[in-house]
């Protein structure tokens, strides 16, 4: 990260945290298992560190409180961006995402399309699993050591399942509206979006 000594650098240092936040919400939205918790992570530790890293335009900018102040307002009245800012306090002191739960929705699930993976199986292989409690699907493989792990695979395109992750108490509501998908992969859209409109609009009124 550059030091942010001036506008242009604190408004590189604010892009560069956007990113990571954007890059988390790929991950919560992809395809590997492993990386969607992770990813949920960042999106809410990296989201408020964009709001943190783009106030320290206060020392190089006079009209920013001008400008913030009722940002900053609006921030705290939505129940959706106030959900992920003390989300990030939760992940930081707790180093949890609080109980999340996950919900598997089958569109298509054929036996005859898992042939392929059921004829080659990695070594010690014991069962196969479709839709862990990350969504993923794959192999439980037993290792020299007698343990137990998982060995994750991508599903033919034929199977269709849809995984959402769902918070215990999710926000009802953004911007004066109410959610109708409350899934934490609707949500961390929702709030990745209202960040990005918000970096751009701190650009376009002080990059100038």
């Amino acid at each position: 990260m550059a030091s942010p000594r001036d506008t242009r650098g604190i408004l590189a240092d604010t892009e560069e945290m956007i990113c990571t936040a954007e890059l988390g919400l790929a991950d919560l939205l992809g395809d590997d298992p492993r990386r969607r918790m992770p990813g949920l992570r960042n999106v809410a530790v990296f989201g408020r560190a964009v709001t943190n890293v783009l106030q320290n335009l206060r020392s190089e900018e006079p009209t920013f409180d001008d400008w913030y102040g009722p940002q900053q307002e609006r921030m705290r009245a939505d129940p959706l961006l106030k959900y992920f800012y003390d989300l990030r306090s939760e992940i930081l002191k707790e180093g949890t995402l609080g109980r999340v739960h996950t919900e598997l929705h089958v569109e298509r699930l054929d036996s005859r399309d898992l042939a392929p993976l059921m004829r080659n199986p990695p070594p010690g292989a014991q069962g196969f699993f479709v839709g862990d409690e990350l969504g993923g699907s794959g192999w439980e493989v037993q290792l020299p050591d007698g343990s137990v792990t998982k060995y994750y695979v991508r599903l033919p395109d034929e199977v269709r399942i849809q995984t959402r992750f769902h918070f215990e108490e999710p926000p009802g509501q953004h911007e004066g509206r109410p959610i109708e998908d409350t899934s934490a992969q609707s949500l961390a859209r929702h709030y990745v979006e209202h960040l990005r409109e918000l970096v751009g609009e701190a650009k376009r009124r002080f990059a100038a």
